[in-house]
């Protein structure tokens, strides 16, 4: 080969390094992946506060979530894989109503007896009670994405008896009531209205329960025995009047209505003392870890002490 040849040839591989690293500088990066909490698989245990806030940010990462929005698809997508990595079998209903999708999503696992653990993932599409800005959609910090969590860390830890079935429900559709003629908790009606797993005998609803200054008091509407039992247990683990206060207080119209109208028994544990309500400060900012811990943990004690119904029903409380 002459020094000619040798030449052209070194000088068409310069060119071809150049054309490749141009094309590198110009490369359009990939999409960053949605906003998710994907832990390590790991054994059954206490209900963690700490990563159930993580879980309540991963929600409030995706932003406003209202019913029928691209963003409550995210949402459920992102329920459905935790669901799935911690061993549920995921089952979808999905309805229609005023012209908008309904998408409720249940976890089931276990066998037997069938109750329920109930949230609603939706937020508010106005926040009208926001001093500055009442037509902007909130963030559900506690309006929402807390009760998810709980729902979620629960997915991962718990040890569900034998001859028990849970099922975790996340309602669609609860957070437009009073919002264009809409009523609230529509989510749960149509599933109460034809259930798409066996009807539960017992239904415990978490809403609004990750305020730092968590004030849960037994709602007016709820069944009192199921009360009765869930107000017992909370006291067992130290949390009367620390979280929980034994004493009737509010009277709400939420996800646990249409149960009780059905005959099931159904409790709502909610902190309604919350002046963030309705309004632009309902972030993620607003909620606490040890305020998700203490209703994780009271769920978990009930769930894993069979879902008693009645106090009579129980079997000892947990050696701490």
């Amino acid at each position: 080969m002459t020094v000619r040849h040798l030449v052209a040839r070194w000088w068409w591989s310069a060119v071809a390094l150049v054309v490749l690293a141009c094309q590198a500088a110009t490369a359009t990066p990939p999409p960053s992946p949605s906003p998710t909490v994907s832990p390590a698989p790991r054994s059954r245990g206490q209900f963690d506060g700490v990563r159930a806030l993580e879980f309540a940010r991963a929600q409030c990462a995706i932003g406003p979530r209202p019913t029928g929005s691209e963003a409550l698809l995210r949402t459920r997508a992102w329920i459905e894989q935790q669901l799935v990595q911690a061993g549920w079998e995921v089952v979808r209903q999905e309805t229609t109503y005023r012209g908008l999708p309904i998408r409720n999503v249940v976890g089931v696992r276990g066998q037997g007896r069938p109750v329920m653990v109930g949230a609603h993932y939706d937020t508010r599409p106005r926040a009208e009670r926001d001093p500055t800005n009442p037509e902007a959609p909130i963030l559900g910090g506690n309006d929402g994405a807390s009760g998810a969590a709980v729902l979620v860390e629960l997915a991962y830890v718990l040890d569900i008896p034998e001859g028990l079935q849970v099922q975790l429900a996340f309602f669609d559709a609860e957070d437009r009531g009073n919002i264009d003629g809409w009523p609230f908790a529509v989510g749960a009606s149509q599933m109460v209205a034809d259930f798409p797993v066996a009807r539960p005998e017992a239904m415990v609803l978490v809403d609004m329960v990750g305020d730092k200054d968590q004030q849960i008091y037994r709602e007016r509407n709820s069944d009192p025995a199921l009360n009765d039992v869930l107000f017992a247990i909370a006291a067992e683990l130290g949390y009367e009047g620390r979280g929980f206060y034994n004493e009737p207080k509010w009277a709400i119209i939420d996800d646990h209505i249409p149960f009780l109208e059905a005959g099931i028994p159904a409790v709502d544990l909610i902190d309604f003392d919350y002046p963030a309500w309705h309004t632009l400060d309902d972030t993620c900012e607003q909620l606490g870890a040890e305020s998700l811990e203490r209703v994780g943990r009271v769920v978990e004690t009930w769930v894993e002490q069979g879902a008693p119904l009645r106090p009579e029903d129980r079997s000892p409380s947990p050696q701490e």
